[in-house]
């Protein structure tokens, strides 16, 4: 662990999106010995990334486009009720120099998107997949359907 990251209790799930040539990018959830930064909550300057958040009967479903994002650049990470998405893009002129731009609306650079999830899930089943600049990672909810009775007791 390097100087200035903390350790939790609770594990921080990982998942690195690996690819062959010619091939979708897929990724399951596993234990990682991610540390946060002390200055995790210091204002960077990433750009922010739009996500859709969606549930079936059975999971709950994020999806983002990041499209120009290499596979290798890409983590996400989950830590309680966290989602974090992180990558980078790189324009395709970051080898021609210096370029004057008429007109910019695409985002390039470090990107991250962190979500609070709304409900419980099982994060060792997480997965996620990288199509065509589209991410889709799949969360399975927690089941919680046990019923604990409580007794009232008489004065």
């Amino acid at each position: 662990m390097e100087a200035g990251q903390k350790t939790y209790s609770n594990p921080v799930f990982e998942m690195i999106l690996k690819t062959a040539a010619g091939e979708n990018a897929m990724a399951s959830a596993r234990p990682s010995n991610f540390a946060l930064p002390e200055d995790w909550h210091e204002e960077h300057q990433d750009g922010q990334l739009s996500v859709d958040v969606a549930q079936t009967e059975k999971e709950i479903v994020i999806i983002s486009t990041m499209a120009g994002a290499a596979t290798d650049k890409i983590e996400v990470y989950l830590h309680n009720d966290l989602l974090t998405i992180r990558g980078q893009r790189v324009s395709p002129l970051a080898e021609a120099g210096e370029v004057d731009y008429f007109h910019q609306e695409c985002f390039w650079g470090r990107f991250s998107r962190t979500i609070v999830l709304p409900i419980d899930i099982k994060p060792d089943s997480a997965r996620a997949e990288y199509r065509n600049g589209v991410l889709i990672i799949h969360l399975l909810k927690q089941r919680i359907d046990t019923k604990i009775p409580v007794m009232i007791e008489d004065e």
